[in-house]
């Protein structure tokens, strides 16, 4: 019988300081107040904040550099908790790491543990917000950034508890 591999993304540093892994990234950038943290708590990633409309603002995100080793993975999936808000999950390949971002959304429904599984398929490649018109072809083994974001005008206070991250190849 054959096992599909599966490469688990390492989320927690160990330490509890998960700072030196997970980047913060808001709509401080461009003059928005929106504020997130990122925090280790019974081995899930906690994102955690506020979204401000003020300024200009709505959006917060957190983001991390990965290695998903070159493997020929075909799904990612989440194992999450969330607030019944909407979230992204964005993924970045070397052509892109500062720039554009391979973007789908999911759906929380509030303190109810879920999973939701992807292909390339189901992201578009986005920038600030809008799609693009050329779409290349997206490969997981080609990631190297992986980010979540919460946006589109979702104002006030806001949590995702992510307990896992999977490449998989089915």
């Amino acid at each position: 019988m054959t096992k599909n591999p599966t490469t688990s993304l390492l989320l927690l540093s160990g330490s509890g300081d998960l700072t030196l892994h997970w980047q913060i990234v808001n709509d401080s950038v461009m003059g928005g107040l929106s504020t997130s943290q990122a925090y280790e708590k019974d081995n899930s990633l906690i994102f955690t904040g506020h979204v401000s409309l003020e300024n200009n603002g709505g959006f917060a995100s957190i983001r991390t550099t990965i290695n998903t080793n070159k493997e020929n993975a075909n799904l990612i999936s989440l194992r999450f908790k969330g607030d019944g808000k909407t979230y992204q999950l964005r993924l970045r390949t070397s052509q892109y790491l500062n720039g554009p971002a391979y973007t789908t959304s999911f759906a929380t429904l509030k303190d109810q543990w879920q999973v939701v599984t992807f292909s390339p398929t189901d992201f578009s490649l986005t920038y600030r917000g809008k799609t693009l018109e050329q779409q290349p072809e997206l490969t997981f083994k080609d990631v190297q950034q992986l980010g979540l974001m919460i946006a589109k005008k979702q104002q006030g206070n806001f949590q995702l508890e992510l307990a896992q991250i999977n490449f998989e190849h089915k």
